[in-house]
């Protein structure tokens, strides 16, 4: 079993749930099963080794061609556990991996309010809670707990006032299409506390920003590392497209740093830098104004 994979059987096993290894399609994954909720996932542990680009490029078709397969035959996408996240978010992403088997603190959008961030508050919950850190845009949003209500009165985990996530958007991208000048806006990112999960969070941001700036369309990209982005079509978005593959260099440090393939300036591989691959996003919209 390969070192990652121990630690996140552990962790499962420190939190009430159970995981048990299994090969499928030529790579090892972990099937867990949690006592508590009952919830089931299927898990993907990849380690990063590639020594070149070929080697990165090939390990990453490997497992995008597994995590395929598992979702034909389970109707669920696995959760995609790289290694260099793992190392260097290790909060976050058991937090995350524990969200997946329903082991968070849920708290319902009725009970929150939406209010506009200053860039620097919204910064720096991102670069804390979200995987790729903070982003430029042009809006930003926070969702604040309001109050308890029901029976799950979470006292000791969030009081009233607490900023439990951010979502962030660029501004107007403008084109015509048919005599009309569509606006269409990104948004770049979306993130919650660790353990905390906004029921109907998503779509209350989503309701406050059509309401406030009135955009003919908004595009996002879900990121296949994490989810085939199942969550924007619940929310009304159609899948448009996919965005490729990007190359990265992992430093000694676990750090991402994009390559620049053909560039002359690209730096030369330093002891302990390894290169990662990832999977490419899908891409949704959704469509506020009627255009062809």
């Amino acid at each position: 079993m390969c070192r990652l994979a121990e630690e996140i059987i552990h962790v499962l096993e420190c939190n009430g749930s159970e995981g048990h290894r299994q090969t499928r399609h030529g790579l090892e994954f972990i099937c867990t099963s949690a006592v508590r909720s009952g919830a089931r996932k299927c898990i993907l542990p990849l380690e990063i080794k590639g020594r070149d680009t070929e080697e990165a490029i090939l390990e990453s078709e490997a497992a995008a061609s597994a995590a395929a397969a598992v979702l034909k035959e389970d109707g669920e996408y696995p959760l995609i556990i790289t290694e260099d996240r793992w190392r260097s978010r290790r909060e976050m992403m058991e937090a995350r991996l524990l969200a997946h088997l329903e082991v968070f603190t849920q708290i319902y959008a009725r009970n929150c309010e939406i209010k506009r961030m200053k860039k620097g508050e919204a910064a720096d919950f991102l670069e804390k809670n979200h995987s790729y850190g903070d982003a430029a845009c042009r809006y930003r949003y926070g969702i604040f707990l309001k109050r308890h209500t029901g029976h799950n009165r979470l006292s000791e985990a969030v009081s009233p006032g607490t900023l439990v996530a951010v979502a962030t958007f660029s501004n107007a991208r403008k084109w015509v299409k048919g005599g009309m000048t569509i606006r269409s806006y990104e948004w770049t990112r979306y993130a919650s506390l660790p353990g905390i999960r906004i029921s109907g969070g998503m779509g209350k941001v989503l309701k406050t920003f059509i309401q406030d700036i009135h955009p003919d369309d908004i595009m996002s990209y879900a990121d296949l590392e994490w989810s085939e982005g199942e969550v924007y079509r619940t929310l009304g978005f159609s899948l448009e497209g996919q965005k490729e593959p990007v190359l990265f260099r992992i430093d000694a440090g676990w750090r991402r740093f994009p390559v620049r393939t053909g560039r002359a300036d690209e730096p030369e591989m330093t002891e302990g830098e390894k290169y990662f691959r990832n999977f490419g996003s899908n891409k949704y919209r959704i469509k506020i104004t009627d255009y062809e």
